[in-house]
This record gives structure tokens, sequence and C-alpha cells, in this order.
């Protein structure tokens, strides 16, 4: 049984598992080839691309570009760096010129992030808010990436954003889902009267179970980079983050059991055999 397709954006996509590009290291330099293999055993049809971080041309004179598949994956452009709500707009602006040129269908769509500082990578609230009023003016189809704040999601969501992506725990802490309860929250609030709306959980996922704890809280995708990217064995982990996703989401639909303080019987209690003791 395979997941339903995620609609977003006004797109729709079989698989719920969108991927980074970024940190694919071999010898301190971009190992593309790993970065591609990786992205295949992810099953993926979205990777994100950092415009304004990211070096599209290696000192071999190689561009990431040429490792991605463009008629296979939709490009999500990222604002990645961006400590501004203008210097995020203008990154938006140049991703979505690079893409218009490429013939990619992402070129209108951005992953928003604004950053508050470098030491925790945690985003502004406000200077994410006002980059998505104005990209949303522009044209542009958000995506953006939060806190786990189920106000801020509201305002989001208010604003236009197309999916509101709360984080799990700060970007490349693999601590996995540090505050369900929010999340939970933002699920109830931006499903209320809208169940098609998507809300992708992004940053902080360090291996598989974190994305099967998020998929079990009724979100719609996982967004993820650094749990690939950074393990032991980039391909291995990819295949593990694919399955992990397509299980969270059917155990979700499926409805857990309520837990329970004291044991329950598997077997029925009525009609088995009895037995005797004699002396």
């Amino acid at each position: 049984m395979q997941p339903d397709p995620l609609s977003i954006a006004g797109f729709r996509f079989r698989s719920r598992l969108l991927v980074g590009t970024g940190k694919y290291l071999r010898d301190g330099k971009p190992d593309y080839e790993l970065m591609a293999a990786a992205l295949d055993a992810s099953g993926c049809e979205v990777v994100t691309v950092a415009v304004r971080r990211e070096r599209l041309i290696d000192d071999r004179g190689r561009s990431i570009l040429d490792f991605l598949d463009l008629k296979r994956y939709t490009i999500l452009p990222n604002t990645a760096g961006c400590f501004s709500a203008e210097d995020a707009i203008r990154s938006a602006r140049l991703g979505r010129e690079l893409l218009e040129g490429l013939g990619n269908p992402g070129a209108r769509w951005v992953k928003l992030e604004v950053l508050a500082d470098k030491r925790t990578l945690l985003p502004d609230p406000i200077e994410t808010l006002r980059a998505t009023e104005t990209l949303i003016v522009d044209g542009f189809q958000v995506l953006a990436y939060s806190n786990d704040d189920p106000v801020l999601a509201r305002r989001l969501k208010a604003a236009g954003a197309s999916s509101v992506m709360p984080l799990g725990s700060p970007i490349g802490s693999g601590q996995g889902i540090l505050n369900p309860n929010n999340i939970r929250i933002i699920l109830e609030d931006m499903k209320n009267g809208d169940a098609a709306y998507p809300v992708i959980v992004d940053a902080g996922v360090g291996t598989a179970s974190d994305v099967t704890i998020a998929m079990e809280l009724g979100a719609d995708g996982v967004l993820l980079n650094t749990g690939i990217a950074a393990a032991s064995d980039p391909v291995r982990m990819a295949h593990a983050m694919r399955g992990a996703c397509e299980a969270g989401y059917l155990a979700f639909r499926a409805g857990r059991i309520p837990k329970k303080l004291y044991a329950s019987a598997s077997s029925p209690e009525s009609g088995v055999i009895a037995t005797s003791r004699t002396s």
C-alpha cells in the first residue's frame, strides 16, 4: 500500500519526503555523485537548493544542477543563509530567474528561511512574516519555514503561505521532534476547515524514527538534509528515511490503539479449555 499523493502549491507528488542537496562532502569538497545516489535512494521528487549559499560551480567547473535530473525532480529554491526579509526576497527572486531559464516547474515557489542568528539558526518570526507577505504579492508560492509556534503558523497561513513548515528541532541538530504537542496544535489549527492544507515538518531530523514520529503526528511530509547527508552511509540512510516516511503516514491513517496502564489480553478469555488439578 502506497501513501496518497502529496498536494502542495499546485503540485502533486507520490513521495512525501523532501530532501536537501547540501553537506554531501568527501575530503571536505562537495560530492555530487554521492548526493545524486542518496536522492535516488530516498525516492524524493522535490529537492531543495540553497540559491544564496550553495556554490553552484565547484573547483572542477561542475554545477550541482548537472547532477540533478530536472525532468525528474522539482527544484525548491531555498533562501538558507538569509537573516533579513530583504535578503530572503532577493534570494527568492534569484532562484526564480535561474529556474525559469532552465524550464523547471519549481520556478514560482520558494522554501522561505529567514534566520535570527548564526548560533541557533532559528527562524526570525517577524522577518519571516514580512518576507512572506511581500513574496505572496510578488506571485510566489511560499513554503514558510518557522518555529513550532502555533500563533506564527496561523499568521503565515493567513498571509497566504502555501505551506507552513514548523521545525522539529534546530537545523542540523539531529535532536528529532522536541515539542510534539506544539506540532499537534499547529496541525489542528492548519487543518481546521481546510483538511488539505499541507504542513511539512522541517529541520532537526537525525534518523528514521524521527521521520516516523513526525508523520505519526499527522504531518503531510518531512523535509530533511543533514540526517541523510551527514550519515556514515548516506545512501543507506536515505533508504531508511524513505521507508520511515511511508510507515509513519500509513500508521497515522490506520489509527493507533490507545495507550493503557495495564495489560489487555490478545486472546479471548471466554470459551477457553478449563483445566483442573488433581492431588
